[in-house]
């Protein structure tokens, strides 16, 4: 089961109705943190979100909004006694900037802080992967693929029972290796299975105006959380950001299966931005959400849920 939580949904600045950019995935009670904007740790305590389940935390770029609230996160990791290593992931410069961040003032960290800077990368994790993925905002910046080890197919139990194996210790070992023998006959765990299930792929884009490789990386994703800042292309003007219909047309090209409208620019306030990206996205044929701050979806066996955090 993987849960994503929206704690900050707005861009550029906090307002009364949304805090800057964070995003919380919490899988098999690990929590991945993606960008920490200024207050992610008021956001995640509101959340009922430990910090110190965060294992990794991956940045998109070094803009204000997506990293200050960096070193109140690590502070008050450091106050609850925090031992276990954190781990840092963010384009290029982030070792420089990330360092100075953390040595300004009297603080200091009481456990490691380990920092990667990196580029196009596939990182492999247990249970799940993230990508990354160079997007277009003017400075060095990343986007990121979570996703989710495709999993065996369900036991066929007419499938079990021409090898005459039911659940038990040689059904448990055929499950680990892959592949057994049985009076002389090799039998492999697809031979006893249904097709493979897909792992949930989530994508987010950070800070972009609409990009190629995003519509590559974000292709058949079930959720696609993208920038789209401004209604208009007016309203953005030369800015390296995208538009609601921009994110919804990248959305309808990489068949993805859910778009969430993110970053909102502070000029909008939520009826408008969520009357004009319906009629957007609708004309589109694209499933979409304006998230608000502390919404959640979860995807589990039984498919996809939205629900709130706080009420």
């Amino acid at each position: 089961m993987l849960d994503v939580f929206f704690l900050g949904t707005g861009g550029i600045m906090p307002t009364r109705e949304r805090n800057v950019p964070a995003i919380a995935l919490r899988y098999g009670g690990e929590v991945l943190l993606f960008d920490v904007g200024e207050g992610t740790i008021r956001q995640m305590n509101t959340a009922k979100l430990s910090p110190m389940r965060i294992e990794k935390i991956f940045i998109t770029h070094f803009h204000g909004d997506h990293y200050l609230g960096l070193a109140a996160l690590i502070q008050t990791m450091n106050l609850w006694k925090r031992r276990r290593p954190l781990h840092i992931y963010g384009p290029e410069r982030t070792i420089e900037f990330v360092q100075n961040f953390l040595s300004s003032g009297f603080f200091r960290s009481g456990f490691e802080v380990h920092v990667h800077e990196i580029g196009e990368v596939r990182l492999k994790f247990r249970g799940y992967e993230v990508w990354s993925f160079e997007v277009e905002h003017g400075v060095p910046a990343l986007g990121y693929v979570f996703k989710e080890n495709d999993r065996r197919g369900k036991f066929l139990p007419e499938k079990l029972a021409q090898y005459s194996l039911r659940p038990g210790p040689l059904l448990g070992r055929l499950e680990r290796e892959g592949v057994l023998k049985i009076n002389g006959r090799e039998v492999h765990i697809e031979d006893v299975t249904g097709p493979r299930r897909k792992g949930v792929k989530v994508v987010y884009s950070g800070d972009t105006r609409p990009a190629e490789r995003t519509a590559l990386f974000a292709r058949n994703a079930d959720l696609l959380v993208h920038d789209a800042t401004y209604l208009s292309p007016a309203d953005r003007g030369e800015g390296y950001h995208s538009t609601v219909e921009e994110a919804c047309a990248l959305a309808e090209r990489a068949d993805v299966k859910l778009l969430a409208l993110f970053h909102r620019a502070f000029r909008y306030g939520y009826d408008e931005y969520a009357s004009v990206a319906s009629e957007i996205c609708r004309s589109l044929g694209v499933e979409f959400l304006v998230p608000r701050d502390f919404d959640a979806l979860t995807f589990g066996p039984k498919g996809r849920k939205l629900w709130r955090l706080v009420r």
